[in-house]
């Protein structure tokens, strides 16, 4: 049985329905176990113990949530040079760009040599007042499908040890 860590941190709200989508669909795979975590409660030993990623956070700022950076900061040189080769995929929630927090993320998986089995996801969510940011944020049907969609494909990939 393979293990496909998801990990996530979320504020508002985005990124958890993203995350918890991901899971679903990847729960549809008998021969995978999905491990959905929240970026503070993850460590070195469940990095080391998944055989596959999805990271799942919110752009602040153009940049990481400060929790998903806190999770690479601790995790980055216990698992460095143990998890070569293992498949990642990033979603994204923003409220108008992304691509910083992909790029980020990206760079710091670099150095751990994992392996993109897709693009990055980014969800928009078009908030740009203050007001708009802090707001609860609702992922639509469509966009909560992709993110199904992206988890069940992984989790396949992962059983069927195409990577």
């Amino acid at each position: 049985m393979k293990t496909l860590l998801i990990v996530f941190h979320s504020l508002t709200g985005g990124a958890r329905q993203m995350a918890e989508a991901v899971a679903e669909g990847a729960s549809c795979e008998p021969e995978a176990m999905v491990r959905l975590l929240t970026a503070s409660g993850a460590g070195p030993e469940d990095v080391l113990a998944a055989d596959g990623y999805i990271f799942v956070t919110p752009e602040n700022l153009a940049a990481i949530a400060g929790q998903m950076k806190d999770f690479f900061d601790r995790t980055y040189y216990p698992a460095l040079d143990r998890i070569n080769g293992r498949p990642y995929a990033t979603l994204i929630c923003a409220g108008s760009g992304g691509q910083n927090a992909a790029r980020q993320i990206a760079r710091i998986v670099t150095g751990w040599r994992l392996r993109q089995v897709a693009d990055p996801l980014i969800i928009c969510t078009h908030a740009q007042t203050p007001e708009a940011i802090l707001a609860p944020k609702l992922i639509g049907p469509a966009d909560r499908l992709v993110c199904r969609n992206i988890g069940e494909a992984i989790a396949n990939g992962l059983a069927a040890g195409i990577f």
